[in-house]
């Protein structure tokens, strides 16, 4: 199930991904001032290009200014019209810029989310493509002049699985995945499966000896779809290859998708029926989801404001020399801190150094929890920060 340490990491990326961004943004509007001051090579009238090059580089200058000082004030007015014009133009393209990459990195996030779901439901899907996978071979081998030994194993027992059938027959994977287009369908996708079978699967001593047991023992079907999943899917070669291939964010998602398959194929009792439903992603999404939203929305609110704690808390060492990770991980454990009064200091703190053991250098674990634990007793002593709820009088 989604956890929120999961949420905590999309969010991380989310506003990695937007400061990268809006980077790009600055240098863009940066040329359009460039660009203002080209010369018109079409004019009839001479162009003074030292004038220009004069012009554009205080419009340059003018432009820097104003976002060093934080861009929410509006420039001053300049003696040179085309300079101020210049300035303002760059900064109405910028601004523009920023609010759709806030949106865009909002949404995509969201989305990244979301979509562990549709893995987990396109995973359901996946012992049946292998029954088509098991017939396309015993038909390949039957028209064969000299047929493979080695392939002649009878799979009949694997395609008529019954807890795969129950799986096949849910009546709510059949609608979210038409709904959802989550079919193994794709001729990449079924040719995964295919080498995956061929050069994994069939040689397997488990499959072998479940191929080989008489039929009638419900929990050793439940057990090979079980080791198939885990040794083939969430390892093994081709599967987990096209998976990465196909999301980017797959190694981090594979951990909550495997329990959701293991614990659907659990469900799947001999008495369960095509209306079992199906597990969520999680126990409260719209709960999850406003965690999430308000936890990206806020540090990127406050962001000078959290800059400037860090800049205090950072002792002989130039803010701006910070791993760009490092300074998202601590901004966002500022804001967790001050927004969200129900989680205990310590188990953000906890959280941030877990986030940046995976994600960042090797030395931003001492690093963060040094810069969070002294601006956790600083805030708290200050009352800048509050905690409230059960086990938390104590503010820890």
């Amino acid at each position: 199930m989604l956890n929120r340490r999961t949420l905590r990491i999309k969010v991380m990326q989310a506003l990695y991904a937007y400061d990268q961004a809006v980077s790009s943004d600055y240098y863009l509007a940066l040329d359009r001032i460039g660009e203002a001051f080209q010369p018109d090579l079409n004019s009839m009238v001479p162009q003074d290009r030292r004038l220009l090059q004069g012009q554009q580089k205080m419009a340059e200058v003018g432009f820097k200014e104003w976002h060093k000082a934080g861009g929410t004030e509006e420039p001053e007015q300049l003696d040179d019209k085309e300079v101020t014009d210049a300035v303002k133009d760059a900064i109405g393209y910028y601004r523009k810029q920023v609010q759709k990459e806030t949106t865009f990195y909002l949404n995509q996030m969201l989305q990244a989310t979301e979509s562990i779901h549709d893995q987990y439901l396109h995973l359901l899907n996946l012992p049946a493509a292998l029954r088509l996978v098991l017939e396309e071979e015993r038909q390949r081998e039957a028209r064969r002049f000299t047929p493979n030994k080695e392939n002649l194993a009878d799979t009949t027992k694997l395609e008529q699985n019954p807890v795969a059938l129950k799986l096949a027959d849910n009546k709510q994977l059949q609608e979210q995945t038409i709904r959802r287009t989550l079919q193994w369908a794709g001729e990449d996708e079924m040719e995964a499966l295919r080498t995956a079978w061929r050069n994994e699967m069939r040689n397997d001593p488990e499959v072998a000896s479940y191929l080989a047991a008489p039929a009638g023992d419900y929990a050793a079907e439940q057990e090979i779809l079980k080791h198939l999943y885990k040794t083939y899917v969430f390892k093994g070669e081709a599967i987990p290859a096209l998976l990465e291939a196909q999301d980017l964010n797959w190694e981090e998602n594979r951990s909550i998708v495997k329990n959701l398959i293991i614990k659907t194929l659990k469900m799947l009792e001999e008495g369960a029926d095509e209306s079992m439903e199906l597990l969520s992603l999680s126990a409260n999404w719209q709960e999850d989801k406003e965690f999430a939203e308000t936890l990206y929305k806020q540090t990127l609110a406050d962001d000078a404001r959290y800059e400037q704690l860090i800049s205090g808390a950072v002792q002989n060492w130039d803010v701006e020399r910070v791993a760009l990770l490092d300074k998202i991980i601590l901004k966002m454990a500022l804001c967790e801190m001050h927004l969200f009064r129900s989680i205990p200091v310590k188990v953000t703190i906890n959280e941030y150094i877990e986030i940046s053991k995976l994600y960042s250098t090797p030395k931003s674990k001492q690093f963060v929890n040094g810069i969070l634990d002294k601006l956790a007793q600083d805030l708290m002593a200050s009352g800048a920060i509050r905690k409230s709820g059960r086990g938390l009088l104590d503010n820890q």
